[in-house]
C-alpha cells in the first residue's frame, strides 16, 4: 500500500515540476498560416497526466487517499518549484527562461485547486453506470479552473505585483497576439491559455484509453490511516 502511494506522490511531483519548466517554452511550430507558438506550451502536454494520476487513486483507493496523494504532491512540487525558482536548471543558462516564484504560486495554487475539484466531481459521480463520465468530467472542469487560475496568477498584467514582491522584473504576457493564431489580437496570455485548455481537453478524452486499460488491473486498498 505504501508503495503505490509513494508511486502516486512520486509521479505527481514529476508532472508539476515537468509541467512548471516545459510552460515557458512555446511550441514552436507552424501549422499552415497557425504560428503554434501565439497558444501553446509545452506544458499542455504533461499536466493532464496528473488527472489521470488523481482519477485512479480515487477509484481504487478511495477520495480521501486521493485528496493525500494530491497534498504531499503539491507541498512536494511546491518544494521543487521553489528550488529551481532559486537554482535554474543547466539548460536555463544562454537565455532560456527560468521558473521564477510566479511561476511557482501559480502553478501551485492552479494545481491544488484543479485536482481537489476533480476528486470532488469524481466522486460526485462515482456510481454512474457510464465508466468514462468520472474521470471525463473531473478532468476537463479540473483543467478548466487549473487553466484560469494558472494563466491570469502566472501571466496577466494586472498581477504583476507578484514579481515586484519578489523583486523580479515583470514577467507578464500582456503583449497582443492573434488569438488561437488566426483571430483578432488578444493578450498573448489569453490566447495561450485557450490553446493550452484545449489541448488539456483533446489530453482528457485520449487518457481515458489507459484509464480504461487498467480499470479492473488494479486492487482496491484500505485507505492509508482514513476510511474514503
Amino acid at each position: 500500500m505504501l508503495a503505490r502511494f509513494l508511486a502516486a506522490v512520486a509521479a505527481m511531483v514529476v508532472v508539476v515540476a515537468a509541467s512548471n519548466i516545459l510552460v515557458l517554452y512555446p511550441l514552436q511550430a507552424q501549422l499552415g498560416s497557425v504560428n503554434l507558438a501565439d497558444l501553446l506550451t509545452w506544458g499542455a502536454f504533461t499536466f493532464p497526466f496528473a488527472f489521470l494520476i488523481t482519477d485512479l487513486t480515487n477509484r481504487y483507493d478511495g477520495a480521501r487517499n486521493a485528496r493525500l496523494v494530491v497534498l504531499v504532491g503539491f507541498l512536494v512540487g511546491l518544494g521543487v518549484s521553489f528550488y529551481l525558482s532559486y537554482n535554474p536548471l543547466p539548460w536555463n543558462a544562454g537565455g532560456n527562461p527560468a521558473t521564477t516564484q510566479r511561476i511557482a504560486l501559480a502553478s501551485a495554487t492552479a494545481f491544488l485547486t484543479g485536482q481537489l475539484l476533480d476528486i470532488a466531481v469524481f466522486s460526485r459521480l462515482r456510481a454512474s453506470k457510464a465508466w468514462f463520465l468520472p474521470p471525463l468530467l473531473g478532468s476537463l472542469f479540473g483543467s478548466m479552473i487549473d487553466t484560469a487560475i494558472f494563466f491570469s496568477v502566472a501571466f496577466a498584467p494586472a498581477l504583476v505585483g507578484i514579481d515586484t514582491l519578489f523583486g523580479l522584473p515583470d514577467g507578464s504576457l500582456g503583449f497582443p497576439a492573434p488569438w488561437l493564431g488566426v483571430g483578432p489580437e488578444v493578450p498573448l496570455w489569453t490566447s495561450l491559455a485557450t490553446g493550452d485548455f484545449l489541448v488539456k481537453f483533446l489530453a482528457a478524452l485520449l487518457l481515458l484509453a489507459p484509464y480504461r486499460a487498467l480499470m479492473g488491473k488494479l486492487k482496491p486498498l484500505p485507505p492509508l490511516g482514513v476510511v474514503a
